[in-house]
C-alpha cells in the first residue's frame, strides 16, 4: 500500500518530467553587437509568475509582487501558485505548450530535467540586468547544469536534527549537545525517549524518503550519491546500511511501527509525529524549522547539527538551495523577467517579507537585513545556517536529469525494508539500479 506522499511523488515524477517536450523560441541570445539581450522597455508590459507554497507564502510573494510594480509601474505581474504536486503537473504542461510562466519557482530536483530541454535561459547571459553577486559561489554554482546558470537561489539550508525540547523535559531527559553527540550517544538517546515516556512517545522519526538526508549520510562516510555525469557512486552497501539504521531504530522500539512510520510519510506539518509530539528527533532541511515550531506553539525545539562517528571528516553537511527562481527560455520579455529575479533575490524589502519562509536568503547580506524581523525561531534557524556554512563542505552534483523521482523509489523501498518484504541489502541495490536506469533513460 502506497502512502499519500508516494502516491504524489509518482504522480509527480511520471507527469512532472515526461510532458516536457525540448522547446526552441525566441529566448535570450546575442546579438551582433554582442549584447544579449536589449533593455527593458518604457512601454506597458505584463509577465508572469508561478510558484508552490502555503498561503503565507503568497500573500509575502503578492507582497513583493506588489513592491516591484511600485518600482516599475510599467510593469504587470500576473500571479499563480499552488501546491507542490499540483505546480509541477501544471508547469509540465505550460512547457510543453511552450506556455510557461516567464519566471518560475524551480526545485533542484526538476532543474536538470527542465534545462537540458532547453526551456530554461540562461541567467549568465543576462548578466547586464541580473545581479547575483550577492550569492557565494558555493551556493549559485548549485544552480549550474553543464556550467551554464539556469536558476537563481533563493535560499540554502544544511539538513539537521530538529528536537522537541518540551518532549525531552516532560520526561526527564537532559538535552544533548549536538556539537559532540556520536551515533551512539543519537541511539541512546532516542531509545531513552520511549523507554521513559512508556510508549507515548518515540526518540526518532526515521529518514523515510529523504534524498537529502540520504545525500548527508553518504557524504559522512566519504561518498557522493551521484556524480556531475549522472552515474549513481554511493556504495550499495552504505544504501544498504542507512536502511539498516532506520530498521534497527523500528526494531528496537526507539521509532514507531513500521505502519506508523510509513503514514507519517504523508503527513503534513501539522499531522507529522514531531508536532504531534509522538517523536522527540526529525532528520530535516532546517528551512522546515520554523514551520515546525509554528505548528507546535505549545512545544519547543532546537535545531542541530547531525551525529557523527568520531572518525567522520568534518565537511559532510552542505548548503542545499531550498529552491530557486528560473527565467523561462521562451519568455516573450527576457528583459523585465530578469529584473523581476533581480528584484525577487536582491530587494531589501522583498527579504524582509520573505524572512526564512523560503530558506535563510541565499545572500548573506540579506541575512544581516532580515535578522532583526525575525521570530527566536527564524533567529535560531539562521544561527544554525551560519554555522553549518562555516562547516560545510562542496556542494554536491545537483540531481541529474531523469532522477526527479529519487525521494518516491526511495520511500517505497525504505517501506519494503520497514515491512519486512526485503532485505536492506537487496533494497539498495534495488534503489540504485532503478534510479540508475531512470536517469540512463532520461539522457
Amino acid at each position: 500500500m502506497k502512502t499519500r506522499m508516494q502516491r504524489r511523488m509518482l504522480a509527480l515524477g511520471t507527469l512532472g518530467v515526461t510532458a516536457i517536450i525540448a522547446l526552441s523560441g525566441c529566448g535570450v541570445s546575442p546579438d551582433a553587437s554582442g549584447d544579449v539581450t536589449p533593455p527593458a522597455t518604457d512601454e506597458p508590459v505584463t509577465i508572469s509568475l508561478g510558484w508552490w507554497g502555503s498561503d503565507p507564502r503568497a500573500q509575502a510573494t503578492e507582497a513583493a509582487v506588489a513592491l516591484f510594480e511600485e518600482k516599475y509601474p510599467n510593469i504587470t505581474v500576473d500571479t499563480s501558485y499552488s501546491d507542490f504536486s499540483g505546480y509541477w503537473d501544471r508547469l509540465a504542461t505550460q512547457t510543453a505548450g511552450g506556455d510557461a510562466p516567464d519566471v518560475s519557482q524551480m526545485d533542484m530536483a526538476y532543474l536538470s530535467s527542465y534545462a537540458s530541454r532547453g526551456t530554461l535561459a540562461d541567467l549568465g547571459a543576462l548578466d547586464s540586468i541580473l545581479d547575483t553577486s550577492g550569492i557565494p559561489d558555493s551556493v549559485l554554482d548549485s544552480g549550474l547544469v553543464d556550467d551554464t546558470l539556469y536558476a537563481a537561489p533563493i535560499g540554502a539550508a544544511a539538513n539537521g536534527v530538529v528536537i522537541n525540547t518540551t518532549l525531552l523535559a516532560q520526561y526527564g531527559i537532559e538535552i544533548p549537545d549536538t556539537d559532540t553527540w556520536t551515533w551512539d550517544d543519537f541511539d541512546d538517546l532516542a531509545l531513552e525517549v520511549t523507554e521513559k515516556s512508556g510508549g507515548a512517545s518515540h526518540g526518532v522519526t526515521p529518514f523515510q524518503n529523504d534524498s537529502f538526508g540520504l545525500q548527508v549520510f553518504a557524504r559522512q562516510h566519504g561518498e557522493e550519491l551521484w556524480d556531475a555525469e549522472g552515474q549513481i557512486t554511493v556504495p550499495p552497501e552504505l544504501v544498504a546500511e542507512h536502511f539498516q539504521k532506520e530498521l534497527d531504530w523500528v526494531e528496537s522500539g526507539a521509532a514507531a511501527s513500521a505502519s506508523q512510520v510509513s503514514d507519517n510519510g504523508g503527513a503534513t506539518i501539522s499531522e507529522s509525529d514531531i508536532v504531534t509530539g509522538k517523536t522527540a528527533m526529525f532528520f530535516t532541511a532546517a528551512g522546515a524549522f520554523n514551520g515546525i515550531q509554528l505548528a507546535a506553539p505549545d512545544n519547543d525545539y532546537i535545531i542541530g547539527n547531525w551525529p557523527a562517528d568520531s572518525d567522520t571528516e568534518p565537511g559532510f553537511q552542505y548548503l542545499k538551495p531550498t529552491m530557486y527562481w528560473s527565467h523561462s527560455a521562451t519568455s516573450e520579455h527576457p528583459s523585465e523577467a530578469a529584473l523581476l529575479v533581480d528584484f525577487l533575490i536582491n530587494d531589501e524589502g522583498v527579504a524582509e517579507l520573505f524572512g526564512t519562509e523560503r530558506g535563510v536568503p541565499a545572500n548573506p547580506s540579506l541575512q544581516e537585513v532580515i535578522e532583526p524581523t525575525l521570530t527566536p525561531q527564524g533567529v535560531q534557524a539562521l544561527a544554525f545556517s551560519r554555522l553549518m556554512n562555516e562547516e560545510a563542505g562542496e556542494a554536491p552534483a545537483i540531481t541529474p536529469n531523469g532522477a526527479s523521482s529519487v525521494a518516491q523509489i526511495l520511500a517505497r523501498y525504505n517501506d519494503e525494508v520497514l515491512f519486512g518484504q526485503t532485505t536492506p541489502e537487496d533494497a539498495a541495490e534495488g534503489f540504485i539500479d532503478e534510479l540508475q536506469a531512470s536517469i540512463d533513460a532520461a539522457g
